[in-house]
C-alpha cells in the first residue's frame, strides 16, 4: 500500500482530503495502462474523477479488468457515441419540482442533497449531473436556500416517504444532515426517511457510531447502498453495515448489472450469498441505464434475464433481487412472469421449467 503523508486510515474527512485525482497519485497505487492514462487525460476537459484511499486499496495493481478499476478510474468507452444515449434517461430534471425536489411517483420524492461523491463511479446515471464539467440538477446551486423545498414538501400531504440522494447525502458532515432529516421529520406526513448511499462500499470509515446513533433519533430510517461486487464486501464494509443495523437502521443493496463486473451467474450468487452475510438484502438488480458516457457498461436484457433465471430457485428467496429498468416511466420490472392463463385456466412454472395447472377456486 502506498505511504500517503498525514493520511489517518480510520478517519473518513482525512481519507475525502487524500482522495487520489491525479495520474501521478494514481501510479502510486496501480500500474495505469495506456487506455487509462489517455481516459484520464481526456477527463480532464470531460468528467470528475476520484477514488479514496481506502477504495483505491482493493484496486488489483496490474489487471485494468479489476472490477474496482473499471468503476473508478476513467476508460476510453466513456468518451464513444452510443444510440439512444441521453444524459438524464430517468427523468429526474422532467419530475423537478423545486431546486432539489423530483416527484416522479405519487407518494414519495427524491430530495437531491449534492452533487459532491467520495469516489466518482464510472457507471454512475447521474454522470452528467455530478461528473460532466458543464452539468448541474441544481436550478440556482446546491447552496441555495432550502425553504422552496420543505415548503413543497409540508404542502404536499400525499408524500409520506423521502429519499436524500445526491450525489451522495454521506458526503455533508452530521450535523449538516441532522438539519436535513430533523425538518423533515417535523412534516407529520413524513412517514419513512431513506438514505441512498454508497459511503458503505466506498468509505466505510463514515458510517461512524456518532452518526448511526443521529440517525437512530429519527425512526423509521432505511438506508440503500450499492455494493457491485463481491471483491467490495470487505470487514471494514461488513462492520459499516452492521453498525447500521445495531442502531435499527435496515440495510438494502441496489446492484447495477455492469459488463464485464459482475454479468455473470456465479458472480452474482457470491454477491448475493456474500451480501446475506452482513445482513445486506438483496432489493434491486438495476438494468444499466443508457446514460451519456456509461453506455459501454450496458448488457443485453437478456443476459440479466439468464442470471435471474439461474437464481431462482438456487437462492434464499429474499436473496434474489428485483431486475428491473429505471425509464422516465418509472421503474420497469424486466422479469417474466413465472404463470399465464388460457382457456384451461392458470398455469404455474416452476425454478426447472416444470408446469402444473392452478384453481383459484376455493
Amino acid at each position: 500500500m502506498p505511504k500517503t503523508h498525514e493520511l489517518v486510515w480510520s478517519d473518513w474527512r482525512s481519507q475525502l482530503k487524500h482522495r487520489i485525482h491525479t495520474l501521478e497519485d494514481l501510479r502510486q497505487w496501480i500500474s495505469v495502462s495506456p487506455d487509462e492514462e489517455a481516459a484520464i487525460e481526456q477527463s480532464a476537459r470531460k468528467y470528475r474523477w476520484s477514488i479514496t484511499p481506502y477504495y483505491a486499496s482493493l484496486m488489483d495493481k496490474n489487471d485494468p479488468t479489476c472490477p474496482i478499476r473499471q468503476q473508478a478510474v476513467p476508460h476510453s468507452g466513456e468518451f464513444q457515441t452510443f444510440a439512444n444515449a441521453d444524459p438524464d434517461p430517468v427523468g429526474d430534471t422532467y419530475y423537478r419540482k423545486t431546486n432539489r425536489v423530483v416527484h416522479k411517483y405519487p407518494d414519495r420524492i427524491i430530495l437531491l442533497i449534492t452533487e459532491a461523491c467520495a469516489v466518482y463511479c464510472r457507471h454512475c446515471t447521474r454522470k452528467f449531473h455530478t461528473t460532466d464539467l458543464e452539468g448541474s440538477y441544481f436550478e440556482t446551486s446546491e447552496a441555495a436556500s432550502w425553504e422552496a423545498d420543505f415548503e413543497y414538501i409540508a404542502s404536499h400531504p400525499e408524500i409520506r416517504d423521502v429519499l436524500l440522494t445526491g450525489g451522495d447525502p454521506l458526503t455533508y458532515g452530521d450535523e449538516k444532515l441532522e438539519l436535513i432529516i430533523s425538518r423533515l421529520r417535523q412534516i407529520p406526513h413524513v412517514e419513512i426517511i431513506r438514505i441512498g448511499s454508497r459511503y458503505p462500499v466506498l468509505l466505510p470509515q463514515r458510517i461512524t457510531p456518532e452518526f448511526c446513533a443521529m440517525l437512530e433519533k429519527y425512526h423509521p430510517v432505511w438506508l440503500n447502498t450499492h455494493f457491485n461486487h463481491p471483491k467490495e464486501i470487505t470487514p471494514e464494509a461488513a462492520e459499516a453495515c452492521d453498525r447500521l443495523l445495531r442502531h435499527g437502521i435496515p440495510v438494502q443493496n441496489q446492484t447495477v448489472l455492469l459488463k464485464g463486473i459482475n454479468d455473470d451467474l456465479e458472480t452474482m450468487k457470491t454477491l448475493l450469498k456474500e451480501l446475506l452475510k452482513i445482513r445486506v438484502r438483496p432489493y434491486y438488480l438495476y438494468h444499466c441505464d443508457n446514460v451519456t458516457g456509461v453506455s459501454h457498461f450496458m448488457t443485453s436484457v437478456e443476459t440479466g434475464r439468464q442470471i435471474m433465471r439461474g437464481l431462482l430457485g438456487h437462492m434464499t428467496g429474499f436473496a434474489v433481487p428485483q431486475y428491473i429498468v429505471t425509464t422516465k416511466l418509472g421503474k420497469i420490472p424486466l422479469w417474466e412472469e413465472q404463470y399465464h392463463a388460457d382457456e384451461d385456466g392458470y398455469w404455474l412454472e416452476n425454478y426447472k421449467g416444470e408446469t402444473m395447472r392452478f384453481s383459484d377456486a376455493p
